[in-house]
C-alpha cells in the first residue's frame, strides 16, 4: 500500500503527512522537485528538523543544489524508498506538488533520447515567440497545447522533434518502468479554498523572509561551484531574493516578487491537480475546514 497526498503548496500537505506516518507506523517521502536540494530549507519549506524527528522522511534535502535532479532521477530514487518502506514493513506516505514527479514515478517515463546537444543550445537560444512559432510548425498539436509564453516547455517540445524526428507526444505514449500498477494507492489531492490558499502563500513568504530566506539565498549564491544553468537558481524565490542581493529591489518589493511567484505557481498547481490526476485520486476540497487523516484512513483500510 501507498498513501498519496498531493495538492499546491501551502495547502496542508505535509502536516497531513506526518499526521498520517505517525498513525500508521510510516514514512514520509518527499515528491517536491525543490525540497529535494539540501541548500534551500527555508526557501522551499522543507520540513524542519523537529518535523523530521518526530517520523522518518526520505529524499529531503538529499541533493547538492550544484546538481540537478530530473523527474526520472527522482522516480528512481522514490520507486526504491518505497521498496525499502515496504520491506521496513512500514506505510511509505509520498507527499509533494510536483505533478510531473508523481506521473513518472506512477506511469513511467518516455524513453526519449538524449537531446543532441547543438540542438538543445540552438533552442535554447531562441525567444520564447520564435521557438513557439518553429513549433507550430514542427510539431502543430503542441504548440496548439502550450501556452506561446511557457520557455521551459515549449523549448524542451521543439528540442524533441527536431533532435530524434518524433514528437513528444509520441514518445509520452510509450511510457515505461511505472509503479502505478503494481502498488495499491490511497491518494488524496487538496483543493483547498483558493482565497485561503492565497492567503497561507503570502503568509509563508513573509515567514520564510523571518526565518533566514535571504542568509539561505546569499550562501547559494557565494558557491564558487554553482553552474549557471543549475536547476536550483530557478526555484521559487532565488530570483526574487537574488535582486534583492544584488540591490536591484528593496526587501519590501522583493518579498512583495516572492509572494506574487508562489501564488502564480499555487495557481498553476491548484489547476493542474484539479485536472490531471485520475478520477481513483480522491478530491478534498476546502481542506482547510476538514481533516483530512480519516478519509486517508478508510482510503488505507478498503
Amino acid at each position: 500500500m501507498l498513501a498519496l497526498i498531493a495538492g499546491p503548496t501551502a495547502s496542508g500537505k505535509s502536516a497531513l503527512a506526518m499526521a498520517v506516518a505517525e498513525r500508521h507506523d510510516g514514512i514520509v517521502i518527499n515528491a517536491d522537485s525543490a525540497q529535494v536540494y539540501r541548500d534551500l530549507r527555508v526557501l522551499t519549506a522543507r520540513p524542519s528538523p523537529a518535523d523530521e524527528a518526530r517520523v522518518p522522511h526520505r529524499l529531503f534535502g538529499y541533493i547538492d543544489g550544484a546538481e540537478s535532479c530530473s523527474a526520472a532521477r527522482w522516480a528512481l530514487d522514490a520507486a526504491q524508498e518505497i521498496a525499502a518502506s515496504h520491506a521496513a514493513g512500514k506505510l511509505p506516505v509520498l507527499v509533494g506538488g510536483t505533478g510531473l514527479y508523481l506521473r513518472t514515478l506512477l506511469d513511467g517515463i518516455a524513453p526519449v533520447p538524449e537531446i543532441d546537444p547543438a540542438i538543445r543550445a540552438e533552442v535554447r537560444a531562441l525567444p520564447v515567440a520564435a521557438a513557439h512559432a518553429a513549433l507550430a510548425d514542427a510539431d502543430p498539436e503542441a504548440a496548439g497545447r502550450l501556452a506561446a509564453a511557457d520557455t521551459t516547455r515549449v523549448a524542451r517540445a521543439l528540442e524533441v522533434v527536431r533532435s530524434t524526428g518524433r514528437t513528444l507526444a509520441a514518445w509520452q505514449a510509450e511510457r515505461t518502468g511505472g509503479i502505478g500498477a503494481k502498488v495499491a494507492q490511497a491518494a488524496v489531492v487538496l483543493l483547498p479554498d483558493r482565497e485561503w490558499l492565497l492567503r497561507k502563500c503570502d503568509a509563508r513568504a513573509t515567514a520564510m523572509f523571518e526565518e533566514g530566506a535571504v542568509e539561505e539565498v546569499r550562501m547559494l549564491l557565494a558557491r564558487d561551484d554553482l553552474p549557471a544553468d543549475a536547476t536550483i537558481r530557478r526555484a521559487i524565490g532565488v530570483p526574487e531574493v537574488a535582486a534583492l542581493i544584488a540591490g536591484h529591489a528593496t526587501r519590501q518589493q522583493a518579498l512583495e516578487a516572492l509572494r506574487l511567484a508562489t501564488r502564480q505557481y499555487a495557481k498553476r498547481q491548484y489547476t493542474w491537480f484539479r485536472n490531471q490526476p485520475p478520477p481513483s485520486w480522491t478530491r478534498i476540497v476546502e481542506s482547510q475546514k476538514i481533516d483530512a487523516g480519516p478519509i486517508i484512513d478508510r482510503l488505507l483500510l478498503r
